[in-house]
């Protein structure tokens, strides 16, 4: 166990919260520097607000599969902590790197795509303008936030994450300064709109990324993880970071891609109700991201307490992870639905800012869709508190293919193809929204019996250690159910 968490009792809240509150804090910079880029294009125009969701979204769409993967390092950097093995901490970790490496140069190639990409969601020739012109810049955002993904994974996996919350901090205000610059062309710098939104974020990406590569490489960490040493590719290692990390990333792409559908659906509708959904899932992001800390805690939780072989204590951090993130979502949902309107006013635009070429969209006719959908947001943020611990506990452990399955099974008989349906028959986002809330509520309930049937306790992702005659430790190749014998 790391030597930075206080001594505490075992699986108890102390130890928890030590780990998930600088996680929570950490997705909170993420979730202030999305909120921040949003408002600001709301104050230049609301439909720089209506085309900055949509585009990150087809950003998120190939990115999210390559972020997950990337991710799921964590996991194993969790589990050879837990099982005392950190020598093989390092090379893990550059696996990820290797990774990432390909695949953010590969993003680029999305760059002269772009607005062939953005015309596939048929929305108005105006949006598409600004969809593709706010894509563009992040195709050169994918490598360093691959980069930032992986190594933070190697902090967070052992048990230190205010490293990370340092990480994403010093991202996030290099963000949001540029941003301020670059959308409204401040101090002498060109006024970009929602192209210098996107710009502020490769920057800020980039900003992180050499942040945390410098303290990945520390030499206190060469020495005792082999951060520098365990660079050579492993073929046996990567094998099982794309094994068990591949359907994680491919769940979260699944998660991304049917958000997608859902959000270019309703965009259909009109430039008012685009815009009222992006500033809607806005609100929601601020609720999942915080919560989603609180989920990555108890990955890591579970994937350490296995590599001990304390599965109990494994699920005693889930089940008390999930009474603090229904608190947290309690606590949100009150506000959503009590005190919409100082909330709303946060995003209407603000004519002294605004660019006007634009098609204008009134903002009277986006607002008085807001508050109805933070309703429906409140509602279903509850049963999300258990889709998103449950689901993070069962990765932590390796169970992957299971939380991937679900997903693709369920998302689109229950929320893309009702969604398509009303929206060909004219119906409106606040029924097409419902379906979203009960897709939510029964995947919530599939991933809770899937952890309460316990199949999970006897999964690793790491390889078993076996102790020969002469004493010399031998690493063997652990396939789903081995349990590891390391210690």
């Amino acid at each position: 166990m790391s030597a930075d968490r206080p001594q505490s009792t075992p699986g108890g809240s102390r130890e928890l919260l030590a780990l998930a509150v600088p996680l929570v804090l950490s997705n909170g910079f993420l979730t202030a520097q999305i909120t921040l880029d949003r408002l600001m294009l709301s104050w230049y125009g609301p439909s720089e607000v209506a085309a900055s969701f949509p585009a990150a979204m087809l950003f998120w769409l190939p990115f999210a599969l390559f972020q997950g993967t990337a991710l799921y390092v964590t996991t194993f950097v969790a589990q050879y902590t837990g099982a005392g093995r950190p020598h093989r901490v390092g090379p893990a970790v550059w696996q990820g790197l290797h990774f990432s490496l390909a695949t953010g140069l590969l993003f680029t190639l999305l760059y002269p795509l772009a607005p062939a990409y953005v015309a596939a969601g048929g929305h108005e020739a105006s949006l598409q303008a600004l969809e593709s012109a706010y894509l563009r810049p992040l195709c050169f955002a994918a490598l360093p936030m691959l980069i930032t993904a992986t190594v933070g994974s190697f902090f967070a996996g052992r048990g230190s994450p205010w490293t990370v919350l340092l990480i994403n901090g010093v991202g996030t205000v290099v963000n949001a300064a540029l941003a301020y610059l670059l959308i409204f062309g401040h101090h002498g710098c060109p006024r970009l709109g929602i192209e210098g939104a996107g710009w502020a974020t490769v920057v800020g990406s980039w900003a992180a990324a050499v942040t945390a590569l410098a303290m990945f490489w520390r030499p206190k960490f060469r020495r005792a993880f082999n951060t520098l040493a365990g660079w050579h590719p492993e073929r046996e290692l990567f094998a099982r970071l794309m094994k068990y990390g591949g359907p994680a990333g491919l769940q979260m792409a699944l998660d991304v891609f049917t958000f997608t559908i859902f959000t270019m659906l309703v965009g259909q509708i009109g430039p008012a109700t685009a815009a009222a959904v992006s500033i809607a899932i806005t609100f929601n992001l601020l609720t999942f991201l915080p919560m989603y800390g609180m989920g990555q805690a108890v990955a890591i939780m579970v994937g350490q307490r296995l590599g001990e072989g304390r599965a109990d204590l494994a699920e005693r951090s889930t089940h008390l992870g999930m009474r603090w993130a229904l608190g947290y979502m309690a606590v949100v949902a009150v506000i959503f639905v009590a005190y919409p309107g100082p909330l709303i006013e946060l995003f209407r635009s603000n004519p002294d800012l605004a660019d006007g070429g634009a098609a204008p969209v009134p903002w009277e006719d986006v607002a008085v869709l807001i508050p109805p959908l933070l309703v429906l947001i409140a509602v279903y943020s509850l049963a999300d508190a258990a889709n998103v611990v449950y689901a993070c506990a069962l990765r932590g452990a390796g169970d992957t293919r299971f939380v991937t399955w679900l997903t693709f099974a369920l998302a689109w008989p229950l929320m893309v193809l009702p969604t398509y349906v009303v929206v060909r028959a004219g119906g409106s986002v606040l029924l097409a929204w419902c379906f979203i809330s009960f897709y939510v509520l029964v995947i919530a309930v599939c991933f809770w019996l899937r952890f309460r049937a316990g199949h999970w306790k006897s999964m690793r992702v790491i390889e078993a250690v076996v102790v020969e005659s002469d004493s010399v430790e031998r690493d063997e190749p652990a396939e789903l159910g081995q349990v590891s014998t390391a210690r």
